[in-house]
């Protein structure tokens, strides 16, 4: 088994990973979301949940993440 035999079993074969990801609900963890895939994504988090998220809010994750420097690792 390798990285590459590992990528074409999974779900998302094909897809790019995310860049970002949007956890709602106020928990700070991923639960094994895309344990694989978002390895080098930037996390951001809120305490609203997913039903009442604004297209403000969304667009504040979006501009806080424009803002980051993404490392990827390094």
């Amino acid at each position: 088994m390798d990285e590459t035999l590992l990528k074409e079993h999974l779900y998302t074969n094909g897809q790019p990973y995310p860049d970002m990801i949007l956890r709602t609900g106020g928990e700070r963890r991923l639960s094994n979301f895309l344990p694989f895939q978002s390895a080098y994504s930037e996390l951001i988090f809120t305490d609203t949940k997913w039903p009442a998220l604004t297209e403000k809010e969304f667009d504040s994750a979006l501009k806080e993440f424009s803002k980051r420097q993404r490392r990827f690792g390094r």
